[in-house]
């Protein structure tokens, strides 16, 4: 099984709060951070919805640091700030060569491709700022997060399109738990609100219609009326220990990371399969040696397209037989959107604080469900008092990349 591996510390940047509490807070209460987008190309698009982040750059960097630093690199580090200063974590006591760094990411800087882009095709430019594929190439968000912090362990960049920052946090947990790392800050972070990204999107035909009546309604997992998913952008880093090292030092340990299971569907690059996502499920509950009745509850894909429900609806079911009727599943990217390669990363900061709280976040928009989708899905407003021992999150990806994550509390995985 090897060693045991602890969160002591998680960060977060999102739509819903850049710090977990107010995440956690605003999840509960059930409030939407999608809405209009705010962006001087707006009127361009045919799709006008997006979950953005309320964020001053800068409040957190200096301008000659920015100039170097796409949008998706300054949320990543940010959120890695969170957790290091949240695990109490002394980097001047450990041996760096045994800390390292995964980030899962879909589309990189794209803010820097974007705009580079325009200044070339639109603009003629002959020549760019010097520092554009470094602001751009899918790894800078890890490679700043390990300079930050001189970090010389394992600097691995996984881009599993939606599942990445799941593959990115269950790599860094093998990674601990067979010797070859101590300490792993891992995570993943997005920043694809672009022009050229949402107008690729709208050719998908996979992005949300606008509702009428609330904006903020748009994204409805579950639902009968549900039109796809919302575009989000974040990110959010973990702490991630050796059980023993985070024992030893006195750390306040968040839950323990004992599940990850993932596998590909192997059959179309946007269709998932009820296999496929069994399996990951199944692999995960096998290397926690859980059973499913331990799991309390899921954090679902959940992306409010036609396709992925009732497929996500049909393998839990195939997973936790006639207990998934009786098993709170909520899809929280009714609230926060999809943020792709940071989605997972976003979506287990719930799960560690349901855990931590006793609490279950809901599935809001959801006001009739599509037959296809008939589990309890958490209507509304966040359930408290809710008694959890392991959870489980949730992400398949296009390509058929699934990877699922399970987190117990520290008292029961002792």
């Amino acid at each position: 099984m090897g060693r045991r591996v602890a969160v002591t510390g998680q960060g977060i940047v999102s739509p819903l709060g850049n710090d977990p509490d107010s995440f956690f807070a605003n999840l509960m209460a059930g409030r939407s951070g999608v809405g209009r987008l705010r962006a001087d190309f707006v009127d361009r698009l045919d799709c006008k919805i997006a979950a953005q982040v309320e964020f001053d750059p800068q409040a957190h960097f200096a301008k000659r640091e920015l100039a170097s630093l796409d949008r998706v690199s300054q949320f990543a580090l940010v959120a890695a700030r969170q957790a290091v200063a949240a695990a109490g974590l002394d980097l001047a006591q450990l041996d760096r060569s045994r800390v390292g760094v995964t980030m899962g990411t879909g589309m990189g800087g794209a803010n820097s491709i974007d705009d580079n882009y325009a200044r070339v095709y639109r603009d003629q430019a002959t020549r760019l700022p010097p520092f554009v594929v470094l602001m751009a190439m899918n790894g800078a968000a890890a490679s700043q997060i390990a300079m930050a912090y001189a970090l010389a362990g394992p600097n691995l960049t996984y881009s599993t399109a939606c599942s990445s920052s799941a593959v990115a946090i269950g790599e860094a947990m093998r990674l601990i738990r067979h010797g070859y790392a101590d300490t792993m800050l891992a995570g993943g972070a997005e920043a694809l609100l672009t022009y050229g990204t949402i107008r690729a999107w709208e050719a998908l035909r996979t992005l949300a219609k606008e509702d009428p009546a609330d904006p903020s309604a748009s994204c409805k997992p579950f639902a009968a009326d549900r039109s796809g998913l919302v575009l989000g952008e974040g990110a959010a880093v973990f702490v991630l220990e050796a059980w023993d090292q985070a024992v030893a030092r006195g750390a306040n340990i968040l839950a323990e990371l004992v599940g990850y299971g993932s596998g590909n569907d192997g059959s179309h690059i946007t269709q998932p399969t009820v296999a496929g996502q069994a399996a990951a499920m199944r692999r995960a509950l096998a290397d926690a040696d859980l059973a499913a009745e331990a799991i309390g509850y899921i954090n679902a894909h959940g992306t409010g397209t036609l396709l992925n429900d009732k497929t996500e609806t049909a393998a839990i079911k195939a997973v936790f037989g006639e207990r998934a009727h009786r098993l709170p599943v909520s899809s929280t990217k009714s609230m926060h959107g999809h943020l792709m390669g940071a989605a997972a990363a976003v979506e287990f900061v719930a799960c560690i604080k349901a855990l931590g709280e006793q609490a279950v976040p809901p599935t809001q928009h959801l006001v009739q469900a599509d037959p296809d989708c008939d589990l309890d899905y958490v209507s509304g407003r966040g359930r408290s008092g809710v008694p959890l021992h392991a959870v489980m999150s949730n992400s398949f990806a296009f390509g058929g990349t699934s990877a699922v994550l399970i987190a117990a509390r520290p008292a029961t995985a002792s």
